[in-house]
């Protein structure tokens, strides 16, 4: 793994004014980063910021306060042409819902080519039309879907025209918005593995955002547990899933159901309320338990809580 990372996110704010008494905080102070070649798996419930994180580090959003640091560039605040262009050629997204994101009046092989387009990263039309004819056959699609209209398409097929739209520009980044949430377990496979295999190939990094627990083991080097806009823990694929920390993160494990009927019948899933479970994420600190293993709580709390959840089983 390359020492120097590829995208450095430090402070990370992204809050959202209602009205002039109230504020959601979407995602308030969290920091990571995310190493050439490498996959940042970021996990938690619906409503706890991942899609809003992902969002405002390709700058969709303006973020409210922190540094995003990206390929050496530094994209949190006003950019210069010169960072303004690394990022759109060398970041990409794929997003949550495939069909708002598709132009329903383009045909599929002029939005693949979209971003090749306004970069002129090609020499001739047919050329342009090759690159854009292998990443349909890479994701599963043929070369007869690419005169087609989104709307001809299932939900897993736009989503795949999404990925292969991401893929196109050969960039160092991709963030994954729940990639895989439409496709048929069947097809989340082969484009999973296809993402691993592309990113053998080109050294890619990746920042998977998904509820799917078990994928996220699967796909990813390092994992960040999100629980009200804060990163509460994170970590090795293995040290999160062998050794959580966080009470969060133990509820979200013991809710993965186990494919061995007798192991399932003797589950037992844990529960979390943030409200009544002691802990303060404003007071809490980051105490770094191991080199990349952190907890968001201070030391005090989570004994407290540890003891009292033993006390209950």
């Amino acid at each position: 793994m390359n020492k120097e990372p590829i995208l450095v996110v430090k402070d990370l704010k992204q809050h959202f004014k209602v009205n002039r008494k109230f504020t959601v905080k979407a995602v308030d102070g969290i920091s990571f980063e995310i190493y050439p070649g490498e996959t940042y798996g970021l996990v938690g419930e619906s409503g706890s910021g991942k899609s809003t994180t992902g969002r405002s580090i390709i700058r969709l959003y303006e973020p409210t306060a922190g540094n995003i640091v990206f390929n050496g560039e530094d994209i949190s605040g006003k950019m210069s042409k010169k960072a303004l262009k690394n990022l759109r050629t060398n970041m990409q997204m794929i997003f949550q819902d495939p069909m708002a994101c598709l132009n329903p009046r383009k045909k599929v092989l002029d939005i693949i080519g979209e971003g090749l387009d306004i970069h002129k990263s090609y020499s001739s039309l047919e050329e342009r039309n090759e690159k854009i004819y292998e990443m349909l056959e890479l994701v599963g699609l043929s070369r007869e879907h690419a005169s087609r209209y989104p709307h001809q398409f299932s939900g897993g097929q736009r989503q795949r025209i999404g990925i292969a739209r991401a893929l196109v520009m050969n960039p160092d980044l991709i963030i994954a918005d729940e990639a895989i949430s439409a496709l048929d377990v069947s097809i989340q496979a082969q484009v999973v593995n296809l993402m691993k295999k592309i990113q053998k190939e080109t050294n890619i990094a990746y920042l998977f955002i998904a509820h799917d627990l078990s994928m996220v083991k699967y796909i990813s080097d390092r994992i960040g547990v999100l629980h009200l806009g804060h990163l509460v823990e994170t970590g090795t694929a293995e040290e999160i899933f062998n050794n959580p920390l966080h009470p969060y993160t133990k509820s979200l494990l013991s809710a993965i159901p186990h494919p061995n009927p007798q192991v399932e019948k003797t589950r037992k899933s844990l529960t979390y309320n943030y409200s009544e479970s002691g802990l303060d994420y404003e007071a809490g600190k980051q105490h770094k338990i191991t080199e990349t293993h952190y907890v968001l709580a201070t030391d005090d709390e989570l004994k407290d809580f540890l003891s009292h959840q033993n006390d209950m089983i």
